[in-house]
């Protein structure tokens, strides 16, 4: 057989490059395993549970899962630059989230892909869960669109004794820029972990994004989310959501 070592690599070189090569193929793989957790929005079997002003949730049976997936769509009455300085606050989950008690960021990071940590309250007697949450965000300046991406990694920090830690769970944001509103889709399936049922956490399920939905449409109009815009690189990435400069009367 041909030798296709490259003169000059020693053979433990080789091989340290073929495992780090593996390493990375494994990483896009386990990637797009935890984003194909989600179903489709506009996959068969989503079934509407509730409709409220302008909100609409469905759900829809997940495979291996006693626990449904949710689809929520409403259009917002604020613009998605409001939508965005919400999003892109760490600590915003305990101002918008249902029963989010707890969030801050955590560890290296930048705007593209980051780590968060919250804590969601549970009923009693139901112990509290805790997550820890990859985001990704990215945007298209073509048509304003921002998809926002979260996916549980348990492992990411060590847990705490007073919680059960959530080890599945997998987010999709679409935020649509429609005028001076915008149009949110969200689309979520979570494993609560420990011992609660199937059939409960499917009749609450929808309580969720409805209660959610309508205080982001809230917390976007508090003074300290006005007047920010979105900024693009040269490649036309979504680099950052940031307060407009403030300038002078000419």
């Amino acid at each position: 057989m041909q030798n296709l070592r490259a003169p000059g690599i020693s053979h433990r070189a080789c091989t340290l490059l073929a495992v780090r090569w593996m390493v990375m193929v494994a990483s896009v793989m386990l990637s797009a395993m935890a984003l194909a957790e989600l179903p489709d929005e506009d996959a068969e079997g989503w079934s509407l549970r509730k409709e409220t002003d302008n909100i609409q949730v469905f759900t829809i049976d997940q495979p291996d899962s006693s626990f449904q997936a949710f689809k929520a769509e409403a259009v917002l009455d604020v613009p998605i630059e409001n939508v965005m300085a919400v999003m892109v606050n760490p600590q915003s989950c305990v101002e918008w989230v249902h029963n989010c008690s707890e969030s801050y960021a955590f560890g290296d990071g930048d705007f593209h892909d980051r780590y968060a940590y919250s804590v969601n309250n549970m009923p009693w007697p139901v112990t509290d869960r805790d997550y820890v949450i990859r985001i990704r965000t990215r945007g298209n300046p073509h048509d304003g669109e921002v998809v926002m991406e979260l996916n549980a990694i348990p492992d990411e920090r060590n847990k705490e004794s007073d919680y059960i830690r959530v080890d599945k769970s997998d987010t999709l944001y679409r935020f649509i820029p429609e005028g001076d509103q915008t149009r949110m889709i969200w689309v979520q399936h979570t494993d609560p972990n420990g011992s609660i049922p199937g059939w409960l956490v499917n009749t609450l399920l929808v309580d969720i994004p409805v209660r959610s939905m309508k205080q982001l449409e809230r917390v976007a109009g508090w003074e300290r989310y006005q007047n920010h815009e979105l900024v693009y690189d040269q490649e036309g990435r979504l680099k950052d959501v940031v307060p407009k400069t403030q300038t002078g009367d000419d």
